[in-house]
């Protein structure tokens, strides 16, 4: 089960998506639809099989959002996080062999199209979370347990 978290300028980016799908996308793919059926036979028409799909694809995600924004919780910072790994953190790791990498721990809905947030729910949010600099985090991996020394905790938008 995804953890219901996120931060205030994820919360606010999926409030931009609802209201462009529902003020602006959802109403043009309506009127298309209603054109569309206007002339007549549906069976083989292709503008009104692949809007009235689109439509359905925006309602559905409409849905969604509705219920994620209702449901889920904003987690702002706060002062005594400072120094410690909790929700909304960046962190910095570094590997045995010098490889260092970098990610902010963030709520599952945040992920996607961004290379450098990892959900709080993954492994590596989960091993991380509570460590100061320096602790040692570990992680199983295929291959066995994978060990990181943290090197950094900052708490900053972006």
């Amino acid at each position: 089960m995804k953890t219901k978290l996120i931060t205030k300028k994820g919360f606010k980016k999926l409030e931009k998506e609802l209201e462009q799908l529902w003020l602006k996308e959802r109403p043009i793919i309506t009127e298309k639809v209603s054109w569309a059926a206007s002339l007549g036979d549906r069976s083989e028409n292709a503008d009104y099989k692949y809007n009235k799909q689109k439509l359905r694809e925006i309602d559905r995600r409409i849905r969604f959002l509705r219920k994620t924004l209702e449901d889920i919780k904003v987690v702002e910072y706060h002062a005594q996080q400072e120094g410690r790994v909790f929700f909304g953190a960046w962190v910095e790791l570094e590997d045995d062999e010098g490889m260092i990498i970098k990610f902010r721990i963030v709520g599952p809905e945040e992920i996607y199209g961004r290379n450098d947030y990892i959900s709080v729910d993954s492994p590596m949010a989960r091993a991380c979370l509570k460590k100061v600099v320096n602790d040692e985090v570990e992680v199983k991996i295929p291959a066995g347990i994978k060990r990181w020394s943290v090197r950094g905790i900052t708490y900053r938008e972006e």
